[in-house]
């Protein structure tokens, strides 16, 4: 299953990188020749270890490489049946593709619902539709309904993602694009929150790329995998499959010199 590449088919949101190969200044590799598609309507995790490539392979999609003094060297990534080669972040945001950065950058000194208010500017709504998407966010997230007028800053890790993932969905995306949610919270919260993806995913058709070292949780909540080592996509397949196999863990724990030993999935 190395290697392959899955079709995408005519879902209007799907996205397809094709040998994309990224560097940071002129001498720094950091994606080596990555393909892989999402399908419109799919949650898809990216998986791998620390420094795999997964938060710029993120970047590369959202338009954000060149804040980090990275560049598309070659190769090509359409989404919804445009390349994105000339399309920068802003219009990016603006026609539904947002990210979910790692660490959750909140507004740490305006409150919860000021933070989710932001997120909701771009789409410039009337005053009774911004309230109509507050009170939605609300739904999906309680907690943040009881920690409204709090400093967001003085929140927890986990209702700072919430927060974080809620100001995204102000903007009505289509695609997002989510950069290591379980990082640094209890396992209880992660479940909570990859719920909440699910059910956004099903009941509102958001589609999701989620870049996760927690192999385990981001199997057990995607539809399909792709694993990336050393800047490459070592395998990609069905979440299920993937979940079984023991080539994942020799990847995280070994590199990909250990592939030629590891069971492949049935």
């Amino acid at each position: 299953m190395t290697g392959q590449r899955n079709m995408v088919g005519n879902e209007p949101d799907s996205l397809r990188l094709s040998d994309v190969e990224v560097m940071y200044g002129e001498s720094i590799v950091a994606l080596r020749g990555v393909s892989f598609d999402v399908p419109g309507g799919a949650i898809v995790a990216l998986l791998g270890a620390n420094g795999a490539g997964k938060t710029t392979t993120l970047r590369a999609i959202s338009g954000l490489l060149g804040s980090a003094r990275g560049s598309i060297r070659s190769g090509g990534i359409n989404w919804a049946g445009q390349d994105l080669a000339s399309v920068d972040a802003a219009t990016l945001v603006a026609r539904g593709m947002v990210q979910v950065l790692e660490g959750r950058h909140c507004f740490a000194q305006l409150t919860v619902e000021e933070n989710l208010l932001t997120g909701g500017y771009v789409r410039r709504l009337s005053r009774r539709r911004q309230r109509a998407e507050l009170d939605r966010v609300y739904t999906w997230f309680p907690r943040l309904r009881e920690r409204r007028h709090s400093r967001a800053g003085l929140t927890s890790g986990g209702e700072q993602q919430m927060v974080a993932i809620g100001r995204v969905l102000m903007r009505g995306p289509r695609l997002v694009l989510l950069d290591e949610p379980s990082m640094g919270l209890a396992p209880r919260i992660v479940h909570a929150i990859f719920e909440i993806v699910r059910e956004l995913n099903r009941e509102h058709g958001i589609t999701f790329l989620v870049a996760e070292q927690n192999a385990a949780i981001a199997l057990e909540y995607a539809d399909h995998a792709h694993v990336l080592d050393n800047g490459r996509v070592a395998i990609s397949g069905p979440a299920a499959e993937l979940a079984g196999w023991s080539g994942v863990k020799e990847i995280y724990l070994g590199g990909s010199a250990h592939l030629a030993e590891a069971r492949r999935p049935p």
